[in-house]
């Protein structure tokens, strides 16, 4: 069910209205949007008694949303859904294209930083790394841990970059939430409900990536699963899928991109490099994302990929990042898109 406000309501009929639903014993989720807000219903069992609520001060309209996703959908909110972080310019969402980059795996201090003033020069905004890796093999290497986030919280603090990593369980969530500005559920806890609600709780945005073998109603679903819970800033990112092509690692769904933003208010990133799982195929499949509407690239970029601990073969190296970049912005001027980050940097004295 969703409660749809008039136009010129006030912060007082708002906050009445998710009094009254809170006192029939559901859940108030309030949308500001730029013309009116809308309230979602949720814990409702069955039908919620429309009349209580359509009588009350600054209420436009109540409408049964029949998707079995309702926060995350543009029935609720038509429009798109924009994460800002305090003292920066980086967004989330809107004209601007959110660049993330950094090396899958955190692996000493060196290479971290060697990394990040390279990204950052090519005009990067936020810095991704792994302190806690999900591998296929137990005997892989699995992350420093909390030493890794204190590695990334310095980068954030020399470069100004924000830090997104993956939080694997409950335990690494709570430290990920401490250090990071953004807390990356990875596609193998897609569909792990109580990582999700978790999220939802925290005060830190959430990037959720689609699960390996996810419909798009599925990967719509575990967004749900974090709005309920009270936290609306979240972003999704398509990584790719598997299926039986043998000459990529996965299969990067473009197409899930115009799906999602047809449905749903929420930002969606594009992943080339689990995507594609080859460093050749990166670029392009940059290019293809931007072009088709993305609203962020998430590309692995390592100093020495040959000697990578983990995703050697899909990192870039520095140089070709900066090559992808002066693309990605060509293409995002095509768009509508524009690639903030320039003017950060000349700020802070380092020069291209």
């Amino acid at each position: 069910m969703l409660v749809v406000m008039k136009a010129h309501a006030t912060e007082e009929q708002v906050r009445g209205v998710c009094e009254k639903i809170e006192r029939l014993g559901y859940r108030a989720h309030a949308m500001p949007g730029a013309q009116r807000t809308a309230i979602g219903i949720t814990g409702n069992k069955g039908e919620v008694e429309q009349g209580t609520l359509e009588e009350m001060a600054g209420v436009q309209e109540v409408i049964k949303v029949s998707k079995p996703y309702k926060l995350v959908s543009r029935d609720l909110k038509e429009d798109n859904t924009v994460i800002r972080f305090a003292g920066t310019e980086a967004t989330i969402g809107g004209t601007g294209l959110a660049i993330v980059a950094g090396p899958c795996a955190v692996e000493s201090r060196e290479q971290a930083f060697a990394v990040a003033e390279r990204v950052h020069r090519a005009g990067a905004q936020f810095f991704r790394g792994g302190a806690y890796k999900p591998r296929t093999s137990p005997y892989s290497f699995q992350g420093l841990g909390e030493e890794g986030l204190r590695i990334m919280a310095e980068i954030r603090q020399q470069y100004g970059m924000k830090i997104i990593t993956e939080a694997i369980d409950n335990e690494s969530l709570d430290l990920v939430e401490e250090y990071a500005d953004v807390i990356q559920i990875g596609a193998r806890n897609m569909q792990n409900f109580s990582l999700l609600k978790r999220a939802g709780r925290a005060k830190k945005p959430v990037l959720l990536k689609r699960g390996m073998s996810a419909t798009l109603e599925e990967f719509l679903m575990a967004a749900e699963y974090i709005l309920s819970e009270g936290n609306y800033n979240v972003a999704l990112c398509e990584r790719g899928v598997r299926t039986f092509a043998d000459h990529t690692r996965n299969t990067l769904d473009l197409s899930l991109i115009p799906a999602v933003q047809r449905l749903s208010h929420l930002p969606i990133f594009v992943d080339p490099s689990h995507g594609t799982g080859k460093r050749n195929k990166v670029t392009p499949l940059s290019r293809a994302a931007v072009a088709v509407g993305a609203d962020g690239l998430m590309v692995e970029v390592h100093n020495k990929p040959d000697e990578a601990m983990s995703d050697g073969p899909q990192s870039l190296f520095p140089d070709q990042f900066d090559e992808l970049m002066k693309q990605v912005r060509q293409i995002a001027s095509v768009v509508g898109r524009t690639v903030p980050g320039i003017g950060l940097r000349e700020k802070v004295g380092v020069s291209m």
